[in-house]
């Protein structure tokens, strides 16, 4: 979905008031398939998902390049492609009822952040409430003070006169995750938001997600091919083949948020990074997966 839609699309609750609860996010025996660029047939993406995620979490959706992470990711936001049926079957569900287009509550961040370089910091994070539904739903001065409060939170109070082009790439993720957290959604959806970032740059990314999840908790699922990072950030891992993708395993991660270099050596992180690794070799994954640590 694309922000001016997100921005556009929301639900009924007074513009002040926090979500009063957590929705729950169902996928059901998910197919999807895509012509084949020849036009012989069609080629299978996803292979009979099922996923229940019920808690304000953050879930780590883990697997090799091109093996369908981010085709899961766009239909748990609603996103449906032009012309394809889409899941080809299968249901998603969000607060049990079918998510069959863009979703009021879901939020997508992206790799490329996509922040308008004619606009300044401040009037990038504020772009949804330019936007008619946003606008009519949420008084100026609430729309002030949400703005203020993420560039706060995301350390870029004194950046906020700047334009992209003076920003780094770390402070221009972190204007792209403002502009998501400022709708307060109930479902943030984010597609390797840090996997372009030089090392140093991602762990302070990841150090400031995990913040700004405490201060504003909902359902996260974070797509990555990092076994580190996922291991970093997640409650739980959930490790997709190759394409067709299929789950090859699903663990809880109980060990509390920060966690440090001396856990991540540990003789039980070491297995999780093994146990990841041996599954996606059982089910013969040949594209990128990178163990940064």
């Amino acid at each position: 979905m694309s922000e001016a839609q997100q921005a556009e699309r929301t639900n009924d609750r007074a513009p002040n008031e926090e979500p009063a609860s957590f929705l729950d996010v169902t996928v059901s025996q998910v197919v999807q398939e895509y012509p084949r660029p020849d036009g012989e047939g069609v080629q299978r993406i996803l292979d009979g998902i099922d996923l229940e995620l019920n808690a304000p979490t953050i879930n780590m959706l883990l697997g090799p390049s091109g093996c369908g992470k981010s085709t899961l990711l766009r239909l748990l936001g609603g996103v449906r492609p032009i012309g394809v049926k889409s899941p080809t079957s299968g249901e998603v569900r969000i607060g049990g009822v079918p998510c069959n287009g863009p979703h009021d509550e879901a939020v997508m961040v992206f790799q490329r952040y996509a922040n308008r370089p004619d606009l300044t910091v401040y009037e990038n994070v504020a772009f949804p409430f330019r936007l008619k539904l946003w606008r009519a739903r949420v008084p100026p001065a609430e729309q002030e003070t949400r703005v203020q409060e993420m560039l706060e939170a995301v350390g870029l109070a004194d950046k906020a006169e700047l334009r992209p082009s003076q920003l780094s790439g770390g402070q221009n993720q972190r204007v792209a995750l403002a502009r998501a957290l400022v709708l307060r959604p109930r479902i943030l959806l984010m597609d390797e938001p840090f996997g372009a970032l030089d090392a140093q740059t991602r762990e302070e990314m990841q150090r400031l997600l995990i913040d700004l999840w405490k201060a504003q908790k909902c359902i996260v699922v974070f797509v990555t091919h990092d076994v580190t990072e996922a291991l970093l950030l997640g409650d739980r891992v959930l490790v997709l083949s190759a394409s067709p993708a299929t789950i090859v395993d699903d663990f809880r991660i109980d060990e509390p948020r920060p966690r440090s270099d001396a856990w991540l050596m540990s003789t039980p992180v070491v297995q999780m990074k093994d146990r990841i690794l041996q599954r996606l070799h059982g089910s013969k994954s040949h594209g990128q997966v990178r163990v940064s640590f």
